[in-house]
């Protein structure tokens, strides 16, 4: 699977939220707003207020998507009141500064390793976060050749504009390029219509459900980043 250009999506592939965005710091932001809500149940309430995200593959990027999903969250920490909406606009305006992400110890090293290997490297994200600051926030200026984010494009992934809009920026042909992510839907079936390959990342201790599936396919299924140099430097 040697490649000339990787790209990879952002949030929970090269960055995870720090405490801000888990149980405690949501009962911080609710305080703030009036709100009493238990920190115990947050994963429960991620869980369940996941499927809000499912999207049409042809949606455009709604701000109130993530709004409404992050609401569900905080009712399903007990969370009621007047001021939720107003709770979860702050939420979600606070999910762009990078100050609240910690990046996964090999990031760095696998980033420099692929440039230093010759491969240009992209971005690809669901989000509303300004992608050069967040090559500014964690230093890895003059690694990323190309970003584009759900926001300044328009389409999310999975849809295959912002994927061509990405491999444009880059230079480079799809069957050239590899995207590395966590999600199947949004990643790999994305990377895949728009004629790119594709890995995903699963970094739980337990096999990956579709984990046979996925390799029938073709997929590798990797538990770190470190594992996809392997794979695509020829």
């Amino acid at each position: 699977m040697s490649a000339r250009a990787v790209f990879f999506d952002v949030d929970f592939t090269l960055i995870y939220p720090g405490p801000t965005f888990r149980g405690e710091g949501y009962r911080a932001f609710c305080a703030r707003h009036g709100i009493d809500v238990d920190p115990a149940r947050f994963d429960a309430a991620v869980a369940a207020a996941a499927p809000l995200l499912d999207q049409p593959d042809d949606a455009m990027y709604d701000p109130e998507v993530f709004i409404a999903y992050t609401s569900r969250i905080i009712e399903g920490m007990g969370g009621r009141g007047p001021r939720l909406d107003a709770c979860s606009r702050d939420i979600y305006d606070e999910w762009a500064a990078c100050q609240h992400f910690e990046l996964y110890e090999e990031v760095p090293a696998v980033l420099r390793s692929l440039v230093d290997a010759g491969l240009r490297i992209g971005l690809i994200s669901n989000t509303q976060r300004c992608l050069t600051s967040f090559q500014d926030h964690f230093d890895l200026q003059g690694l990323i050749t190309a970003t584009v984010s759900s926001s300044d494009h328009g389409r999310m992934k999975p849809h295959p504009s912002i994927f061509a809009a990405a491999l444009e920026q880059i230079g480079v042909q799809p069957v050239d390029s590899v995207m590395v992510g966590d999600s199947i839907r949004h990643d790999v079936e994305g990377a895949l219509r728009a004629g790119m390959r594709a890995i995903l990342l699963h970094r739980g201790d337990n096999a990956h459900p579709m984990a046979r599936e996925l390799k029938d396919r073709g997929i590798p299924v990797v538990r770190s980043l470190t594992e996809i140099l392997d794979l695509v430097i020829g």
